[in-house]
């Protein structure tokens, strides 16, 4: 027997990801006739599956003191207007969209935060989680500091305020303060500092959140790689390199794990590495890979679409089922279950019609409308299965509300069987690196044995990617460049990156 759905449980995957960073510098010379505002607002629409709760832009002409900001809650273009365009102009800037879980849903969170020092005022946007933020909130407090909002962001900016140890005989030295700050502050973060006319793009020393650059090119050409170093108008740096596409940008390299990146008009210049603690391999969240980046993004050399297709065939190889045809949730399992059925011979067709129109905080003001939730997302495509076997594919299974009532729709519609695969491991641990998962408890693969999931979600059969697996699939398409490749898998395995201290 089906346990029943829980009413008041949101059916959505319950993994959301903190945020997203973008900037933008204008090369020389100044002031420039590229549209800085624009070129980060519509770098933040293609970072938008980041965070989308509020927004934040703050620009420069790179003269001191001279910062234009401009926040607000909502989606990307929801807050920021042709007439807001005008008053952000500059030669470089940046922005970030948030989705708050620590700090409250306050303008006061929204970032970027615009602070001032002895040297003058820094914005900073931070993407991550500072796992050992209640400590460096007690340090800083006890200091005397006072600290106006509840985000772990803001102890960074304020720790950045503080001259390094070893002075500052000559001025601001903001590559030591950074070095300073990443000290105290080993993970997880990839920031964005702007000071005066320039940017600092920051990884910690895990690299554990995302962070390329790119060069912005002119739109006169038509092939992205034939376009010589003189024509390039300026620079990015941002989250994802999906976020470069739509503003006729190119993906130049990641920012490496502990680096420092000065971006300004003049170029680029790397400014040292902070190493990570007892020679520790990388600890790239590998979550990206799995389901909060776009596919069309770039990470460590590969396309994250790849990437899922691989996830996809040893899925096959690890989980093959007795089946007639072989379909996704949409849709990031998508290129998982195309080279899961190419691997086990089968066709794959589509059996589901996604509603893109559907928010996430849609009333379901009935028992009824909540028990049928589910509908109102996903439409059947009832002649492509009934009456056969189908193997569903999905990226990650949370707390099983959404698989369960979309098994009990297949079956409602005619599918005779539903064998589940899912295209990683079981999520069963929390993350303090910047995405927000369910408590533990939420999570269905600590309610349910596994030999008990099949009855539970109404299916024939459940079976997941193995670790192993997963790490695999990730890591075959990673070319050798030299550097260290490592990736987190706390979320699956609870084997977390550096020792939690509470």
């Amino acid at each position: 027997m089906c346990e029943p759905m829980l009413h008041g449980e949101n059916e959505e995957s319950g993994l959301r990801h903190y945020c997203g960073v973008f900037g933008a510098v204008a090369i020389e010379p100044w002031p420039t006739e590229l549209d800085i505002p624009r070129i980060i607002t519509l770098g933040l629409v293609g970072l938008q599956h980041r965070g989308q709760e509020s927004a934040g832009i703050v620009t420069t002409t790179g003269e001191e003191g001279q910062f234009i900001t401009k926040k607000g809650m909502g989606l990307v273009e929801q807050i920021f207007k042709n007439e807001d365009m005008i008053k952000l102009k500059g030669n470089l800037g940046i922005g970030h969209t948030r989705y708050s879980t620590m700090g409250g849903s306050e303008l006061i969170n929204i970032q970027p935060f615009v602070v001032n020092t002895a040297h003058g005022k820094i914005a900073v946007a931070h993407n991550g989680e500072i796992v050992n933020a209640p400590a460096l909130r007690h340090k800083l407090l006890k200091s005397g500091v006072g600290l106006s909002t509840d985000s772990d962001s803001e102890l960074i900016t304020q720790f950045l305020t503080h001259p390094p140890s070893c002075g500052e005989p000559n001025g601001a030295n903001w590559i030591n303060r950074i070095k300073s700050m990443m000290e105290v502050a080993t993970l997880s973060y990839a920031l964005l500092i702007m000071y005066k006319d320039v940017i600092y793009a920051v990884r910690d020393p895990f690299g554990n959140r995302p962070l390329s650059i790119g060069k912005i090119l002119p739109p006169s050409f038509k092939r992205m790689d034939l376009v010589p170093d003189e024509d390039i108008e300026g620079f990015v740096v941002g989250s994802e390199t999906c976020s470069f596409h739509t503003i006729g940008a190119k993906f130049y390299r990641d920012v490496l794990p502990g680096e420092i990146v000065e971006i300004s008009k003049s170029g680029i210049k790397s400014c040292g590495i902070v190493p990570r603690p007892n020679g520790q391999l990388p600890a790239f969240c590998i979550f990206e890979y799995v389901y909060f980046a776009r596919a069309d993004s770039v990470f460590e050399s590969q396309m994250v679409y790849t990437a899922r297709q691989r996830c996809g065939r040893q899925l096959a190889l690890e989980a093959p089922a007795d089946a007639d045809i072989v379909s996704t949730v949409p849709e990031s399992a998508t290129p998982s279950a195309v080279e899961y059925a190419k691997t086990v011979g089968l066709p794959y067709t589509e059996i589901f019609s996604k509603n893109r129109y559907i928010g996430r905080t849609f009333i379901q003001p009935t028992t009824r409308l909540r028990q049928l939730g589910v509908a109102k997302k996903f439409g059947p495509l009832t002649d492509n299965f009934d009456g056969k076997r189908i193997v569903l594919i999905d990226d990650s299974i949370v707390r099983g509300n959404t698989m369960q009532a979309l098994v009990k729709l297949l079956k409602k519609y005619g599918a005779k069987e539903v064998h589940v695969r899912v295209a990683s491991p079981p999520i069963k641990y929390p993350c303090y690196m910047g995405i927000n998962i369910p408590t533990k408890q939420e999570l269905i693969a600590n309610r349910i044995p596994l030999e008990d999931l099949p009855q539970h979600l109404c299916a024939d059969s459940v079976k997941y990617l193995s670790i192993e697996g997963l790490v695999k699939a990730v890591q075959e398409g990673i070319k050798d460049n030299g550097q260290a490749v490592g990736h987190c898998t706390a979320c699956l395995s609870g084997d977390y990156p550096v020792k939690l201290d509470w």
